[in-house]
């Protein structure tokens, strides 16, 4: 998969969904699995892409975890939702392909829940 010269262009919008090599966080360790690409421009900028783990619906759940409504359009055959508390830092190289799309209303649940678990609240 080509990426594109043109650096308006995040190879990898937030959104997106791709297979990766996804860190364990309990040993060292990756799984190969699906993602949600969770960062944007200045991310890409920097030659980072930050992912959210996606995960089996069938595993015990998570705070936070948001269940995909469109498989098909995610490129996903089974019941899955994405994790926003399994987050991870990636070159774009690592990734090792792309298969689909979260629709607008996960995707957008999804941001909410990693907003939600970032840091203390800004002072009003």
């Amino acid at each position: 998969m080509a990426i594109s010269e043109d650096p308006s262009e995040v190879p990898f919008p937030a959104g997106t969904v791709v297979v990766v090599p996804f860190p364990c966080s309990d040993r060292l360790a990756e799984k190969r699995r699906p993602a949600v690409v969770v960062s944007g421009q200045a991310v890409a900028e920097a030659g980072f892409v930050w992912i959210a783990m996606i995960t089996s619906a069938n595993n015990p759940a998570m705070g936070g975890d948001q269940a995909i409504d469109d498989l098909a359009a995610a490129g996903l055959s089974a019941p899955s939702v994405v994790r926003p508390v399994k987050l991870a830092c990636i070159e774009p190289l690592r990734i090792l392909k792309r298969i689909g799309t979260l629709s607008p209303v996960v995707a957008g649940a999804v941001f909410d829940a990693i907003r939600d678990r970032i840091g203390p609240p800004r002072p009003a």
